[in-house]
């Protein structure tokens, strides 16, 4: 039996599919598509867009779903028993090596650390967060780090990341934001995994509610990050990471020479739809409510000779076998379509962000963003917002980082009551 697993670098599900198939005493030929774009390439022609990806006897087994790779390997109840009791050592080792960076990163919260104020909590360890993190340690903050769950956010969840300041070559997502951790933690910062399940930031002491208990702190921000939202498209979830996409930054490389449908109402979507244009053969950009909300324009890309634009189209499926082949449209006339694409990019919804914990404390918009001045201050002295927590017109690692660096040095003018922030230089 030939098993060919393709992963990628820093890729969770890639280490535990193969962890699971060593433990039942499988052997594999690994395919690293970050370190070879030979692999890349055969993904990408196989019409599969997302790691893990593993070949058993030529049929692919996508992400890690242990129940279905033990059927496609005729393994029975018994025998995965068996492989379990036959070495436990490998058991312990396996269990022990699949907890990630981040649980090495991430504390297990105690009464120690529910029994002080800290200067800065922040609530989030993307990007944002991580380097608000990293300045607040260095301006000598007591500083606290909150996040439910590190390998989960829009970066760390990105396949391949090529533009990031300072950062020769390609890394994925997920290594990019454990650099981030690990240097924050290395100036002091306090690192917890845990989800913060209300706030009060009534009195001058904010408080932070977890299940494990509350926290208090001067100063917080909120750097939660927003991630795709609204119902499912029939197809949708099926073939995400096979042809379904939100984010062409991060898999429109896996797309050149190929045709692809974008779908949305609003300025996301219009740009997503031009930067598509730069790989994509073809791409059908469907309006589904026939104008563009906000301050959108289809300007630039009506001049684009590879963009076709449909207003009052929509999608009614996504079809395919093992990736997508196709969608089923809806047209103005409310007729039905069917056409043969590659890839489809929904930003039906935008992005919602993680802000309902919040409730009333800060003021926020009617999509739950959070409202904030020109120094990421919100409607309460000492709390502040950022990343994607904040409503900006590009979604970028980048900026957000740059919104914690000036979230962390207004923090922390506010908590010495300082008139100017103190620039860190060296």
């Amino acid at each position: 039996m030939e098993v060919i697993v393709y992963s990628s670098t820093g890729c969770p599900k890639c280490l535990e599919v193969k962890e699971q198939l060593e433990q039942w005493g499988i052997s594999y030929e690994e395919r690293n598509v970050s370190e070879n774009a030979a692999y890349f390439k055969e993904l990408q022609e196989r019409r599969i867009f997302g790691t893990p990806a593993t070949f058993i006897d030529g049929r692919p087994v996508l992400g890690f779903q242990p129940k279905r790779l033990q059927d496609r390997l005729g393994l029975s109840d018994d025998q995965i028993e068996a492989a379990k009791k036959s070495d436990p050592q490998q058991q312990q080792e396996s269990s022990s090596e699949s907890s990630s960076t981040a649980d090495s990163l991430f504390e297990t919260i105690d009464s120690d650390l529910l029994g002080k104020e800290y200067d800065f909590v922040i609530i989030g360890a993307g990007p944002a967060g991580s380097t608000a993190a990293l300045y607040a340690s260095r301006a000598r903050l007591n500083t606290l780090l909150i996040d439910r769950s590190p390998q989960t956010g829009t970066l760390a969840i990105t396949h391949k990341i090529a533009n990031y300041p300072g950062v020769l070559g390609e890394l994925t997502g997920l290594e990019l934001v454990e650099r981030m951790q690990k240097q924050a933690k290395s100036f002091g910062t306090t690192l917890v995994q845990s989800q913060v399940l209300s706030v009060n930031f009534t009195d001058e002491q904010k408080e932070i509610k977890l299940p494990e208990g509350v926290v208090k702190a001067k100063a917080v921000f909120i750097a939660v990050g927003a991630r795709a939202a609204g119902r499912k498209l029939p197809g949708e979830e099926e073939y995400t990471g096979r042809g379904v996409s939100y984010c062409s930054t991060c898999d429109a490389a896996f797309y050149e020479g190929r045709e692809v449908v974008v779908i949305g109402d609003d300025e996301e979507a219009v740009q997503e739809a031009g930067a598509l244009a730069k790989f994509s053969k073809q791409v059908h950009l469907l309006v589904p409510s026939g104008k563009l909300r906000g301050g959108a324009s289809l300007e630039e890309v009506e001049q684009l000779s590879n963009i076709k634009v449909y207003p009052r189209y929509r999608i009614k499926e996504i079809i395919g076998d093992d990736h997508v082949s196709g969608v089923k449209v809806t047209t103005a006339e409310r007729t039905e379509e069917k056409w043969d694409v590659d890839g489809v990019f929904l930003y039906l919804s935008g992005m919602k962000p993680g802000t309902d914990f919040l409730g009333e404390q800060v003021k926020r918009d009617t999509e739950g963003y959070v409202s904030v001045n020109e120094t990421l201050e919100t409607s309460v002295p000492g709390v502040y917002a950022g990343g994607d927590a904040r409503k900006t017109q590009v979604k970028q690692a980048v900026l957000a980082a740059a919104d914690g660096c000036v979230a962390a040095l207004e923090a922390e003018k506010f908590i010495h009551g300082r008139k100017t922030v103190r620039p860190q230089y060296s």
